[in-house]
């Protein structure tokens, strides 16, 4: 195993990062914005405010940092590939998105499970796609 590329390990974090933030706006602020403004209105709660919107992306930010470093771990198992990026994407997602959002609906049932599941698929998407296209950018030195 070589040396890790810390500059393209962040510019490749970042454009996963910005990918699947724009993909989980689709989701989320397109596809699914009708249904999560009546369930948080059932809650007594407003639209997510500005704030709430940039706290997320950045979180998403985050996200796609830690699925490039699981890629960047995997790449010695399975190669430096497309499908190295897509058993990244889906290990992040199994950590960061399946795991909390099933375990927040079972324990709490706060949001529908129509919702919980259709965001929780979006992240798939999300997830696997920002890390292929983040992927892409990362070379080893």
């Amino acid at each position: 195993m070589g040396k890790i590329n810390l500059v393209r390990l962040l510019l490749a974090g970042l454009v996963a990062g910005v990918v699947g933030d724009i993909l989980g706006y689709l989701v989320d602020g397109v596809l699914l914005a009708q249904r999560w403004s009546d369930e948080l209105l059932a809650l007594g709660r407003n639209e997510f405010s500005a704030t709430q919107i940039v706290e997320f992306n950045l979180i998403g930010i985050v996200f796609g940092l830690v699925s490039i470093v699981i890629y960047v771990a995997f790449r010695p198992l399975f190669g430096a590939n497309w499908k190295t990026a897509i058993y990244a994407g889906a290990t992040a997602w199994v950590i960061g998105v399946l795991l909390p959002n099933a375990s927040f609906m079972a324990v709490t049932e706060l949001f529908s499970k129509h919702l919980t599941f259709y965001t929780t698929a979006g992240g798939l998407v999300e997830a696997v796609a920002g890390t292929v296209a983040g992927a892409y950018f990362y070379k080893q030195p």
